[in-house]
């Protein structure tokens, strides 16, 4: 298992500027997103990942090809990334949906495992999906730092799996916050197959969230 995980949020989209949920709705990076990305990689350039895996999607993509350039690295691209799927709701202003239906807003912001968003997935589903992709992913590399580029809000998934910390808002994303951030990973991260026995319930881990609510 690699000691440190860098999760990287992909570069802004339009949609992302224009506060609109885009979930899995595929979309290139923006301006913004192509220089935010521009400049993680100048950042890692001078202490660069063993190696960088990206989500398939677009602005993933595209922000894991910026990074990897400066970093002499080719992306590789990792299943079972693809961003949280948000149903009927993508597409739309989050503030449509918080003036038009505000106790789901609130609800959301509150408790989003308590949510299931119309003909979407629910987030117990998509925590499923991405820890056993990461788990994967972590088998190639029994040390060193590697790098993940996944799209909002999948990023806030990746970290809550590895180190407990909270998913935060769902919807949008702080365009102040820089787009990489370093997990120390050694004592925090424990596969489902550490927390469980062969057939017996999830056993409870110090420091590790539970994926099943």
């Amino acid at each position: 298992m690699p000691d440190h995980l860098i999760v990287i949020r992909s570069g802004a989209t339009d949609y992302d500027i224009q506060e609109r949920i885009r979930g899995t709705l595929d979309m290139p990076l923006s301006a913004e997103g192509i220089e935010a990305a521009t400049r993680t990689g100048r950042l890692l350039a001078a202490n660069p990942p063993a190696a960088i895996y990206t989500s398939g999607t677009s602005c993933a993509i595209e922000t894991s090809r910026i990074i990897g350039l400066a970093c002499g690295l080719k992306p590789r691209r990792a299943t079972n990334l693809g961003n949280l799927d948000l149903g009927l709701w993508q597409g739309r202003l989050v503030s449509e949906i918080r003036d038009t239906q505000p106790r789901l807003h609130r609800q959301w912001q509150d408790n989003p495992w308590s949510v299931a968003p119309p003909e979407g997935e629910l987030l117990e589903e998509a925590c499923e999906r991405v820890e056993d992709a990461l788990e994967k992913v972590f088998r190639r590399h029994p040390t060193g730092r590697i790098a993940v580029v996944v799209p909002q809000p999948l990023d806030a998934i990746v970290r809550w799996l590895v180190s407990g910390r909270s998913m935060g808002d769902l919807w949008l994303s702080d365009p102040q916050v820089e787009l990489a951030d370093e997990i120390p990973l050694a004592a925090q991260w424990h596969s489902s197959r550490d927390r469980s026995g062969s057939n017996g319930p999830a056993a409870t881990v110090p420091g590790r969230p539970f994926v099943s609510r």
